[in-house]
């Protein structure tokens, strides 16, 4: 196919067409996007920096979508790379496609239909030219029939080779490739699970609890813990469901679950001349349903003897199978830092960033140097630990559900706290986007760092608070309380942390009684500001109302369960508010239409975020992380407020609600069945995982709502009982 870049008409269309022949494809030469996510990077890749003299690839595409492709394109944009994304017909005008030279359009919204589609992407690597492609993480990153037909093609794959893949993404092989290169492994069951009765014996003989997991799996998918044999039945049901849908594999394993672990890995690097050094480890241990929440470098739990045999180890199982690009292997650290092999990523991890913040080594470039046929230039006495790492993962979820169930809609607002030091974004989303139930929930990868740990936290709990994001709920409230909690800031960590320190579930920031009245103060300014303001005409003629105000606002101010009475008024350029009998003084120089509210509050400053402000006092607020949907009123409306009842509850228990937004898996009731409390009557999938939903109460089903396939939103009725 031959195009003149020189005189290219960019099209854009809403939909595409599922033959590859007929694909609309934009090219964008010479153009530079208007708008740059997290433009920013930190200014830390000072170890073997790019040379612009190098030989290099002149075209590459990127194999995914979002945060990830943007975070490739950026790095081959310095390294003087044209780029060429790929999306699916819903992320048409995505940015990881207005940063990208060229654009092609590879099928729908669903991922198999577009970005797990090898033939269109094959297709769309020989129409644009292509000479390597790079493939994020998920999708394709390990499937190594794609490593293969780019080699029949001669398109080189900006990662390991098939082998080395093949070899580490099946659990049970990896298992026996680093128990041959002096790897410490897990007991557990070597061979492969027929079905869920033969899942409960083997189970038995390992000893609970277990582990199953998916022999093809990664990322949290397809893997549950099992403590009895019922748990083990459901278990394999469930894991082997995830697997086939996320790995189109669905054969499972089982190993000894090691109780109150640390999850730690090992940045591996290596290249095509027998040459693999390690770039220190990653503090993972903070996870919900096996997917990581934050994550820090280094550990503040491994010791330097520690680390070395870690390393040593790792980079053993590397050159055991030929590793050439960055990988990562996962250990499981005890209480007494016996560590034991867990599995071996085969891509560029998520979280390596923040390795990249205390190594200086930029890992996508090292990786397309690789890819080159390049030998490192670093050597193992290049790498050293400076400052300290924290990335928080950002994600479009409700941390009240679970610690987080998905979450949909329109990014009406979107701000990055890019305006404070030491701060990286990776994100792939801008005001305006839209979160989807196709894709990972994933809105950003805050990524703070310093010279300390403590300062690392302390960079992490204030981009936090200046990070806007309005239009879904986010995960932002449980992230901030977890850096701010005392077993993390005192390294006292495992991946059991979020169901010990939050056994009932997340119920948002607990204020102490400081900041219950510093929350009371603020609440009052914000008011009496509002109300000031509404009283002026701005280029009006008409006379002006009356300017005489009571020297003093007694009001009411209600957030959850609490009702506080205070007082306020103004003095000298300041709000003076008296709460429980202390004074508090707010400084009125904050702006009511910004996102961001800087507050001097008894001359310590605090960063809120004015979410709502209704007519009759409503007031939403976020403070310390949390939403506080409040109501600011007189003293005298209060008291007619008194006097209204309440609105009854609705009983709930005979009716089975959607969670979140996602798609009927399965059903397993129909109407005049019988169901026992705690019994399954439907699957949902969101964001490629599965949640069993179980009837309350036991009943008779009277009516099911949906059926499998149907698309549904979050609290819609699936299943009522009599």
């Amino acid at each position: 196919m031959s195009v003149n870049m020189a005189a290219v008409v960019v099209v854009r269309a809403r939909r595409c067409s599922p033959s590859i022949k007929t694909l609309l494809h934009t090219y964008r030469n010479g153009h530079k996007s208007r708008h740059v996510l997290g433009a920013r990077f930190c200014s830390i890749y000072t170890t073997d920096p790019i040379d612009p003299k190098e030989a290099t690839f002149e075209k590459i595409m990127i194999a995914n979508r979002g945060e990830i492709a943007c975070r490739v394109i950026k790095t081959a944009k310095k390294m003087g790379i044209k780029t060429v994304s790929i999306h699916s017909d819903v992320d048409s005008n995505a940015p990881h496609v207005k940063l990208a030279d060229e654009a092609i359009c590879v099928g729908t919204a669903q991922a198999r239909d577009s970005y797990l589609r090898m033939d269109r992407i094959l297709e769309a690597i020989k129409l644009t030219g292509a000479q390597a492609v790079h493939p994020g993480y998920g999708f394709l990153s390990e499937n190594a029939e794609f490593v293969q037909k780019l080699e029949d093609l001669g398109v080189s794959f900006i990662g390991p080779n098939a082998n080395a893949i093949t070899g580490m993404g099946d659990k049970l092989e990896s298992k026996r490739l680093a128990m041959e290169a002096g790897v410490n492994t897990i007991p557990g069951f070597d061979g492969i699970v027929k079905d869920a009765e033969d899942c409960v014996r083997i189970s038995r003989d390992v000893g609970y609890p277990v582990m199953i997991k998916a022999s093809a799996g990664g990322g949290g998918k397809g893997m549950r813990i099992a403590w009895n044999d019922e748990e083990a039945r459901e278990g394999f049901k469930l894991s082997s469901q995830e697997a086939a849908s996320s790995f189109g594999d669905d054969r499972i394993l089982v190993e000894k679950f090691v109780d109150n672990p640390r999850h730690i890995e090992i940045q591996v690097l290596g290249d095509k001349h027998g040459n693999a050094i390690y770039l220190n480890e990653r503090e993972c241990s903070i996870q919900r349903r096996n997917q990581k929440v934050i994550e820090e470098a280094p550990s503040v739990f491994l010791d330097e003897g520690t680390r070395k045999a870690m390393g040593k180890q790792a980079v053993a199982l590397a050159k055991r199978i030929g590793y050439s690009s960055a990988g990562t292997v996962e250990f499981l650290v005890d209480s007494q830092r016996n560590f034991y092999f867990l599995e071996m990523n085969t891509r560029l991890q998520v979280e390596h960033p923040i390795t990249e913040c205390i190594t200086g080594v930029d890992l996508v470039h090292q990786m397309i140097r690789v890819a080159k046929g390049h030998p490192l230039r670093i050597q193992q006495s290049d790498i050293t630990i400076r400052g300290w790492a924290i990335e928080s993962r950002v994600y479009a979820e409700d941390p009240f559900k679970n610690f987080g169930l998905p979450s949909i809609g329109r990014l009406s607002k979107y701000q990055e706290p890019l305006h404070l030091p030491k701060v990286r974004c990776d994100s792939g989303v801008e005001e305006g986007s839209n979160i989807s139930i196709y894709y990972d929930p994933m809105i950003c990868k805050l990524v703070c760092y310093g010279s300390s740990r403590e300062e690392a936290i302390e960079n992490s709990i204030k981009a936090l608070d200046a990070y806007v994001i309005r239009g879904v709920t986010h995960n932002i409230p449980l992230l901030r309380d977890i850096l701010t909690e005392a077993r993390f800031v005192s390294g006292d960590i495992s991946t059991n942390y979020l169901p010990e320190v939050y056994p009932d579930g997340f119920k948002g920031k607990q204020l102490t009684s400081q900041e219950q009245i510093n929350l009371t103060a603020m609440l009052a300014s914000v008011h009496l500001k509002n109300t000031l303001r509404s009283r002026n005409f701005v280029n009006q003629s008409r006379v002006k109302g009356s300017s005489k105000l009571p020297t003093v606002c007694n009001l009411i101010i209600k957030y959850g369960d609490k009702e506080v009475p205070c007082s306020v008024k103004v003095d000298d350029g300041n709000f003076k508010v008296t709460v429980n009998g202390a004074t508090v003084t707010v400084n009125d120089q904050f702006d009511l239409a910004s996102p961001l509210i800087e507050a001097n509050i008894n001359g310590t400053w605090e960063t809120v975020q004015l979410i709502k402000l209704g007519p009759a006092g409503e007031i939403r607020i976020r403070y310390r992380g949390t939403a506080f949907q409040c109501q600011v009123v007189s003293q005298e409306v209060h008291r007619y407020f008194s006097l209204i009842p309440e609105k009854p509850k609705v009983d709930q228990s005979k009716q089975v609600l959607s969670p979140m937004p996602g798609l009927v898996k399965s059903i397993a009731c129909g109407p005049g069945d019988m169901v026992a409390e705690g019994q399954e009557v439907c699957v949902i999938e969101a964001m490629k995982m599965q949640n069993s939903l179980s009837a309350a109460t036991s009943g008779k089903v009277v009516a099911v709502h949906v059926k499998e396939g149907d698309t549904v939103e979050e609290e819609q009725i699936l299943v009522e009982l009599e």
